[in-house]
This record gives structure tokens, sequence and C-alpha cells, in this order.
């Protein structure tokens, strides 16, 4: 493990993995099981009881993961596991705003906000790649920067719980509540999958969540600033990431 950063915040910024290994692990068949179960028993649960059971479930071997576009998942999970993992993939390449929600939950909320960094700075992914990756190739810098970041963060993990929700993009539209993912070999749990973005909205102004101030800035869907554009009037949330592109998902969750 390579700690580059410590704060007086609850939050630490590694460059690999922060767990050794373990032999309290599952096998994918069980793991396949259990999701396989949870999923059919816990569809149309509130987001509090399948977040309860994932951590029940997994323990230590759980996380959340956020892009911090807002912290109602983070949120949610800090009220039935306080000092739950919460992961944070820091691209290099993200607006302050998304930092500055990141910085706020780490200070203000019951979780262990891990960030987590590229292999690579953006300097020596250009120097190795070419400049403006992202405008050339997309996919690769998003596995470089997203993806192969994740992969390394959920090493340790058995389970982990997203924001999806179904009624973001067509491509989102049949998200499970729980799921096992065969490329991951994970349980994935999605605890508000069946929300409306009017019940986010209720939950944030209840409970005073974090929100990134893009969104009263034009912005329907938050990613890293050289690929996310303001949304126009009626266009689906999403349509402003990669618009220069026919590519809607970053790659973490498909």
């Amino acid at each position: 493990m390579t700690i580059v950063a410590a704060t007086s915040l609850n939050l630490v910024t590694i460059g690999g993995s922060s767990k050794g290994a373990a032999a309290d692990r599952r096998s994918p068949g069980e793991l396949e099981a259990l999701a396989l179960d949870a999923g059919r028993r816990l569809e149309g649960a509130p987001a509090e009881e399948i977040a309860k059971w994932a951590t029940d479930t997994f323990g230590a071997r759980f996380c959340v993961t956020s892009s911090m576009a807002d912290a109602v998942v983070a949120h949610v999970f800090s009220r039935v596991s306080p000092g739950v993992d919460v992961v944070f993939l820091d691209t290099g390449l993200h607006f302050p705003e998304t930092l500055k929600v990141r910085d706020t939950v780490a200070a203000t909320m019951n979780v262990n906000v891990r960030s987590i960094r590229p292999r690579m700075t953006v300097g020596q992914q250009d120097g190795e790649y070419g400049p403006r990756l992202f405008a050339r190739n997309p996919d690769e810098c998003c596995f470089l920067r997203k993806v192969e970041p994740l992969e390394r963060a959920l090493a340790d993990y058995d389970a982990w719980a997203t924001g999806l929700r179904r009624d973001e993009s067509p491509t989102r539209a049949n998200t499970p509540v729980v799921a096992f993912d065969p490329r991951k070999g994970k349980v994935k749990v999605n605890p508000i999958a069946a929300w409306t973005q009017a019940e986010v909205d209720r939950y944030i102004s209840r409970w005073n969540v974090p929100v990134n101030e893009l969104f009263k800035k034009g912005y329907g869907s938050i990613g890293c600033w050289p690929c996310t554009r303001r949304t126009k009037a009626g266009e689906d949330p999403r349509a402003g990431r990669w618009a220069m592109f026919e590519k809607t998902e970053c790659g973490l969750h498909v």
C-alpha cells in the first residue's frame, strides 16, 4: 500500500489496495447465489433495508463507490453502517466542485473515504499515450483513469454499492437492486435503483446531503471536465457525457 496523502479529514489518497490477503472470502458461486436470492427478496425494499443487508452480509468485504455528483448513497450507508468504506476514483481530471463534495463527505459523514488515483498522472499519461487521449480514444482514457483503478480498489472486496438508477438513461433502465457481476466476480448492490429524481431530491432536502454545485449550472450528469458539457432542455441527463462520441458510459457499469 502506498499512502500518497492523509489529512485531518476522514480521507486518504491511496495508490494501491488498503487491505491485505484474507481467508474469509466467498467463492464466486457462493456470491452469485447470494445475489440471486437477495435480488429477488429485496426488489421493492427501502434503500436502507438493502444497504443493511449488504453491510450485514459482507462486513469489511463491502464498500460504497461514489462519483461525488451527490452523496446520497454514501449518506444512506453512513446511517445504517457507520464507518463504511466509500471509494472515490480521483481521475486527476475532476471539476473542483466534485472534489469539494468528496472533501465535504469526508469531513461531515461517518464514512471512510478512500480516494483512489490512477497508476499514471495526467502528465505521465500524456507522455506515454500523447496529449488529450480523452479526445482521441475516450474508452482507453476511461480505462486508464477509471476502470483499472476501480478494479484495483475492489480487489479485496466481495461486494460494492453504486448509485445507479433506472431513470437515468435507457442503458440503466433494467438495473437490479442486487446482482452478481460475472466479469468482476463480485456482488453489485444498487439500493436506489428504483428511485426517481424526485425521490432523490426529497432525500437530499430532508437530510441536507451534499450535492455537486454543477447541477445548478446546467449539468445533468457530471464526470471528468474534458468530457462533460451542460445539457439542454429535454435532453437525457447523460447527454452531456462524451457528447462528441457515441458513448454514454465510462465502462464501470457495462
